[in-house]
């Protein structure tokens, strides 16, 4: 194992709070760096799907069994919880998936998958060597951790919603908060891309069942056609979207208004000429310092109200994110090319930025199929899975947590690398550690283009900058130890007095 840290108990809360900023040199240290790489390509050569991740939950304890971390095995079928600290509260999480994709890798290395159909095209094998590599700096320091840092291996991320079963399972019981992140090669490396409240959207499954009457394709007369059928109820899917969302709320991104460099309320900003649904920010957007009419006193800083706002002929608009998308992406029928088959089956995704638009897409989903087969004659069944496949929630960041990484991240990488990022059609079972407590999810940067290109998730040549890797157990570190540094929990006595919550060791915990 790489040499430690120095570690003293005795050190004064100035000298504490300096420790996260030795993190990333320490992570760049090659004995550290060749570590995480070394354990990011074993994982990467043996892929295994959700719920399936049995080598690589054993290959994570036993690098946590040589560092002495105690844990938790198993949790949620394959999953693994890490203690390091006190062992008493409080309690942060930090978080990294372990599954992989069930697609060919066409990358050809030396360490290419060598289990044929899977491959790890998500980046979750560096997010678990970023994570070991976090959990041996926070053993390192462990007597300098103001409470305890909960280390969750989760399965299944993939369409399988490991998180709510770690969640079902316990995993986050008494914790606080909790951070995860996503390797990004839409940015660069050394940068950090992330935004409060929604960043990622629910995402739900379908599945319909089109019945017809199958026959010969010279007399479709005597058919009742369920190809064509899915044909209009795919077409008519795209309305739901394209007709029934209103265009304004659909495409309308959050902008942040600034007095004398901090962050505001959000409002969306159009010139009153003309409110296009923007997708991008306008080259005119304004930096308000106050509307005086509503501060909610003198002595507040500038706090607007979800209004209409005008000033100098710009209009400030309060919208919130509601994105939709609906996307078809299987389409099975017969297999003769002279036979109109008796049934067909379709399925896809859906995807918003509210419960409740979400909710309504699910129902109009369901009702546009069953009607739209039932007008051509056809009858239609609509499934939708939550069982193998449960939705997914809105992954939405916590507003304090959100100026807590602004600061913590800035610290390590500079401001200037801590970019805004738009909100993502993607899903992330991460949202149900977001409904459950505090937290928060960022994107970590990869681009480099002197390495060539790096193609996005989910790509059979997707490949990983591993020069990332420091930076992001860097930043687990510095996250987790800074937020028990800032947030020490108290507790009342029976007189009503604040007293430090007293130690407890592993032992309670486990």
């Amino acid at each position: 194992m790489p040499k430690p840290i120095s570690s003293n108990p005795t050190l004064t809360s100035e000298k504490l709070a300096q420790i996260p900023l030795h993190f990333l040199d320490f992570a760049k240290k090659p004995e550290i760096k060749d570590w995480m790489v070394g354990i990011r390509r074993k994982i990467h050569e043996n892929p295994e799907l959700g719920f399936e991740e049995f080598e690589t939950s054993k290959l994570i304890r036993a690098e946590l069994d040589k560092m002495g971390i105690h844990y938790k095995y198993p949790v949620a079928v394959t999953g693994v919880v890490a203690f390091v600290g006190t062992g008493g509260p409080p309690f942060v999480a930090i978080r990294a998936d372990m599954d992989a994709l069930a697609m060919e890798e066409a990358v050809e290395w030396e360490h290419k998958s060598k289990v044929p159909g899977k491959m790890h095209a998500c980046g979750h094998d560096a997010h678990v060597a970023m994570l070991l590599g976090a959990a041996n700096m926070l053993q390192e320091r462990r007597h300098d951790l103001q409470g305890t840092v909960v280390l969750i291996f989760q399965p299944a991320e993939e369409g399988g919603g490991g998180a709510k079963k770690m969640l079902d399972a316990g995993a986050l019981e008494n914790v606080q908060a909790i951070f995860g992140l996503h390797v990004s090669s839409a940015y660069p490396i050394g940068a950090v891309a992330a935004r409060p409240g929604p960043i990622l959207a629910a995402n739900g499954f379908f599945e319909a069942v089109i019945n017809g009457k199958g026959g010969h394709a010279a007399i479709p007369q005597l058919t009742i056609d369920p190809i064509l059928t899915a044909s209009n109820v795919i077409l008519n899917l795209q309305h739901l979207v394209s007709r029934e969302a209103d265009p304004l709320d659909s495409q309308v991104p959050f902008l942040y208004c600034y007095s004398e460099g901090k962050r505001k309320c959000p409002f969306a900003i159009y010139k009153t000429a003309t409110i296009p649904a923007l997708s991008e920010t306008p080259e005119n957007f304004v930096f308000c310092h106050s509307f005086s009419t509503q501060q909610t006193s003198s002595s507040s800083p500038p706090c607007y109200l979800p209004f209409l706002l005008t000033s100098c002929g710009t209009t400030i608009i309060r919208k919130n994110i509601i994105l939709q998308v609906i996307s078809v992406t299987k389409f099975q029928a017969g297999g003769a090319f002279n036979v109109i088959p008796d049934s067909v089956t379709i399925g896809g995704t859906f995807r918003a930025f509210s419960k409740e638009s979400f909710s309504q897409l699910m129902q109009r989903i369901e009702e546009v199929i069953t009607k739209q087969a039932s007008v051509q004659r056809c009858n239609a069944t609509v499934i939708f899975n939550t069982d193998e496949r449960p939705f997914y929630p809105v992954t939405t960041n916590n507003e304090v947590l959100h100026e807590y990484f602004r600061k913590v991240a800035g610290d390590m990488l500079g401001v200037q690398n801590i970019l805004e990022k738009k909100p993502l059609m993607g899903a992330e079972d991460f949202s149900f550690y977001t409904e459950a407590i505090p937290g928060y999810f960022y994107f970590l940067g990869m681009k480099n283009e002197s390495q060539g290109k790096f193609e996005s998730g989910h790509s059979p040549y997707y490949r990983i900058n591993e020069d990332a890797l420091p930076y992001g157990a860097a930043l687990h570190a510095s996250l987790a130890t800074s937020y028990l540094l800032e947030n020490p929990l108290k507790h009342t006595n029976a007189e009503g007095m604040f007293e430090d919550e007293p130690e407890r060791s592993f032992h309670d915990e486990l």
